[in-house]
């Protein structure tokens, strides 16, 4: 009997198995325009993002120019415990760390209370405006950026003019350590919270505006309304933003980092990306340079992975994945 039981569920298992293969097949056929549309993305994903991945046998090769990367020899972990025994490993990690969670903290609500704000904006010529001074500096490249940076903030520049009436010396804003990281992130906000806020302004766009009418009638005010229509609104649209920001908090720019960095800023201003440049490609140390470079991407996907987690439990089971 017990055998007979077990063959009909392994029937009826192989049955289910089959219908659900079945339904598949039918969905794709049904829709296979959509397939056709998205399939230019994902031929250009795997070329480009997927392929490249075989370099990653860097970090735990030797290369060696004359023997190439399948002839190098493979040696671990090897270029892993040097970059985290060697002195700079704690500055560096701690550099990298804190001038992104800083970022995050200050950054990350920057586009959602632009959103809201030009959200309550309800002449449309105006808005456009405004939109269009917020949007504009993304456009602007980082080299400009940072160049405009030390232009203003010059010993000579207008803003050090300004405090030397109130004072007798200039501040050194782009050579005194303590003032990198602020520069550094307050320019990234300036630079990417408009943009980033069109998301959230497209979310707030959905709302119904009776919504609005009734709460008024209600009593409510200003904040009452941002707290229980705005923000519940956009909430799904916030929690993934933070996922894939808190994915890759140590994912920071090369490129503004490397161009602010001067001798006497050093210590604050070395992070991961950085190094990876100075060792992997100016000298020539690409296994060195790979395994640092992976080792950031790991750390990236563990952080992933626990606030996909974390923001599932809070946000009845919806995350990223």
């Amino acid at each position: 009997m017990k055998g007979l039981l077990r063959v009909e569920q392994k029937l009826k298992f192989n049955n289910t198995k089959a219908g659900i293969y079945k339904s598949k097949i039918t969905y794709i056929k049904n829709h296979y325009p959509l397939y056709l549309l998205i399939m230019p993305a994902v031929i250009l994903t795997i070329i480009f993002r997927y392929i490249p991945m075989y370099g990653v046998v860097l970090a735990f090769k030797d290369f060696s120019y004359a023997k190439g990367i399948l002839g190098s020899e493979w040696v671990g972990f090897k270029y892993f415990k040097q970059f985290m025994t060697s002195p700079n490993f704690g500055v560096i990690f701690m550099n990298t760390l804190k001038l992104s969670v800083y970022g995050l903290i200050l950054g990350f609500p920057a586009p959602i209370i632009l959103a809201i704000m030009l959200n309550q904006v309800r002449r449309a010529r105006i808005k456009k405006t405004i939109q269009l001074i917020l949007y504009a500096p993304n456009f602007i490249s980082v080299v400009i950026v940072v160049g405009m940076l030390f232009l203003l903030l010059s010993p000579t520049g207008p803003i050090n003019k300004i405090i030397t009436l109130f004072s007798d010396h200039p501040i050194y804003f782009m050579s005194d350590p303590k003032y990198f990281r602020s520069v550094y992130i307050l320019s990234g906000i300036w630079q990417g919270a408009g943009w980033s806020s069109i998301i959230y302004i497209a979310a707030l766009a959905g709302v119904d505006t009776q919504l609005y009418d009734a709460a008024r009638i209600d009593g409510a005010t200003l904040l009452q309304r941002i707290r229980h229509i705005d923000l519940p609104t956009i909430k799904p649209v916030i929690v993934i933003s933070l996922i894939l920001a808190i994915g890759g908090i140590m994912g920071i720019g090369f490129e503004k980092a490397y161009l602010m960095q001067k001798g006497m800023n050093l210590s604050v201003s070395e992070i991961i990306p950085t190094y990876v440049y100075k060792v992997g490609l100016l000298a020539a140390n690409y296994s060195f340079g790979a395994a640092v470079g992976l080792f950031n991407t790991v750390i990236n996907l563990i952080l992933l992975i626990l606030a996909n987690s974390i923001a599932k439990r809070v946000n009845e089971g919806y995350g990223l994945y």
